[in-house]
């Protein structure tokens, strides 16, 4: 029987953040952030510093626009939470 653990990395608050929370929030913030939106799309890297709790994987994975990798980590995304990721695969930026 595999037993499957979930790793936290962070407390905010006293509360115990996971790589999964910490996505969908800076997901759900450039959704509902027009700023915070626009400075990801300057200088994603800089900006996901703030986040200190995700992994370089996770921040690359965001930077990037990598949908894929970002949906095997915390399951399909709806149409908000997919905004800064269709955002960055717009820009042409590689």
């Amino acid at each position: 029987m595999t037993k499957v653990v979930e790793v936290t990395r962070g407390k905010v608050s006293g509360e115990v953040v996971s790589g999964r929370e910490e996505l969908l929030a800076v997901l759900k913030r450039a959704a509902n952030e027009p700023e915070f939106l626009a400075r990801l799309a300057q200088n994603p890297h800089e900006v996901l510093r703030e986040y200190y709790t995700l992994t370089a994987e996770e921040r690359a994975a965001l930077a990037s626009g990598d949908i894929r990798k970002i949906e095997a980590w915390v399951g399909k995304l709806d149409k908000e939470l997919a905004t800064w990721l269709w955002c960055r695969l717009s820009q042409e930026k590689w």
